[in-house]
């Protein structure tokens, strides 16, 4: 889908589709409050911007509804644009009324994420604050709402703009450098701009660094629920989404393949993956679920080892802990420890104070094995300064922090300025593409391709 500015004055319905109490549908362009002024029983071109107006919009002498209509006159606009939203009651035959008669009038309907390009074309957000915009609507939890909301507001923006002004300003000394070359003159600081080189590439390791958490934020903290067969997982699995997702029985492997679903605690999205049980096996079916399992467990960002208190003593448990943190990365990882069944058993003493105690059939201690998981979920939220949450971002700065590489290599082999003026470009470049100041229709069509209709 490529996107242009072609000057026409587009229309969409902005509400979800389908029935409703209430029904917004927005018009943006040069002609939205002339076709608007011509439809409505106000005047709109005296109305002032920001102001709802009530009144009825009929087409000839037919009435088609009783409407409040908003008025936004440009630049002080989503889309920078005149625009004006109608809102209508909820019914679809009206819907679909109001916008043919809109069409009938010179607009046009809306590409989807048309609405949002325009407010980047017209400089009313960059590109990585547009893409806040869709993840703001499919925010499903506190903690990605939190985080769209302050890349849309622009903190991860500004960041990028304060270290590409920083890279330009040098490169427009070094690139001064080369007209003078014949003169043997340097205009910039080697030493300065080694120390800035350093800085920024803090700066940009720690944004990349964040993306594992920002992306868990986004999607859902991946927890593994893992341990031996019949240890109880997928009855875990259930008391902790409060529904029968996952069969149950005390045939051990019962589960063979991973089984997946999301619930929100506390505003933080958890995404559980119940795991076929960890043991040898002849079974071709069940040793597929068992690799699966460990696949669940190197991308899990919490791995919950469920394990039956009446089957295992303090020594075996000990052991199994001792493997599973060896096998796990701490800088990403956390290991939650589970004794379940202890229903069926009167003592469930331990020397393993750290370990949670449940059953997970009578749903005893779940909700402590709950805050423990937003405990350890916000051990990984708590991230200074801005969190990349978009795959495109962290490509874009794992790039740029390659090419800095490349200009600190060539600043210890005192390179010529001309080669380092070349990975000073492309590290604007790859930063320019997280705001926009670089891009491409293909970039943008798959980017605002996304979003929805009216958006």
């Amino acid at each position: 889908m490529i996107f242009q500015a072609d000057g026409a004055t587009i229309c969409a319905l902005s509400t979800a589709p389908g029935m409703g109490a209430i029904a917004v549908i927005r018009v943006s362009g040069p002609d939205a409050i002339g076709i608007g002024d011509a439809l409505f029983s106000r005047d709109l071109r005296r109305a002032d911007s920001h102001k709802a107006l009530f009144g009825v919009i009929r087409k000839g002498e037919q009435l088609i509804d009783e409407v409040l209509l908003t008025v936004f006159k440009g630049p002080n606009s989503f889309t920078g644009e005149d625009v004006i939203e109608i809102a209508c009651h909820g019914s679809v035959f009206i819907q679909n009324q109001l916008l043919q008669l809109l069409v009938e009038n010179g607009c046009r309907y809306a590409k989807q994420g048309e609405f949002t390009f325009r407010a980047f074309f017209n400089r009313k957000m960059d590109l990585s604050q547009a893409e806040a915009v869709a993840d703001l609507i499919a925010a499903e939890s506190a903690g990605a709402h939190e985080l769209a909301l302050n890349q849309m507001r622009g903190g991860f923006s500004n960041e990028i703009a304060h270290l590409r002004e920083q890279l330009i300003n040098f490169a427009s000394l070094i690139e001064l450098e080369l007209d003078f070359a014949e003169e043997d003159v340097e205009f910039a600081d080697r030493s300065q701009f080694t120390k800035l080189l350093f800085e920024i590439e803090v700066v940009l390791k720690r944004l990349i660094d964040s993306f594992q958490t920002g992306n868990a934020i986004k999607t859902g903290i991946p927890v593994a629920i893992v341990g031996k067969p019949n240890a109880g997982k997928s009855t875990l699995l259930n008391a902790l989404l409060n529904e029968e997702r996952a069969i149950v029985s005390d045939i051990p492997g019962t589960t063979r393949d991973t089984v997946e679903d999301r619930v929100n605690i506390e505003g933080v999205s958890f995404r559980f993956i119940d795991t076929a049980g960890l043991r040898e096996t002849e079974d071709v079916v069940e040793k597929i679920g068992v690799g699966r399992s460990k696949d669940a467990i190197k991308s899990a960002t919490i791995v919950l080892y469920v394990y039956d208190v009446n089957e295992h003593t303090d020594a075996s448990i000990a052991a199994v802990e001792a493997q599973l943190q060896h096998d796990l990365d701490p800088s990403r990882q956390s290991l939650l420890m589970v004794g379940n069944k202890i229903d069926e058993h009167a003592d469930h003493s331990s020397s393993h104070t750290a370990h949670l105690f449940i059953s997970a059939k009578h749903k005893t201690a779940i909700s402590d094995l709950q805050e423990t998981l937003i405990n350890l979920s916000n051990l990984r939220l708590n991230t200074e300064g801005s969190t990349v949450t978009n795959i495109r971002h962290y490509e874009a700065l794992t790039s740029a922090y390659t090419s800095l590489q490349e200009v600190l290599i060539g600043m210890e082999n005192a390179v010529s300025g001309d080669f380092l003026a070349i990975d000073i470009r492309k590290a604007l470049h790859h930063l320019g593409e997280i705001t926009g100041e670089i891009t491409s229709d293909d970039l943008l069509g798959n980017i605002f391709g996304k979003f929805c209709i009216g958006k």
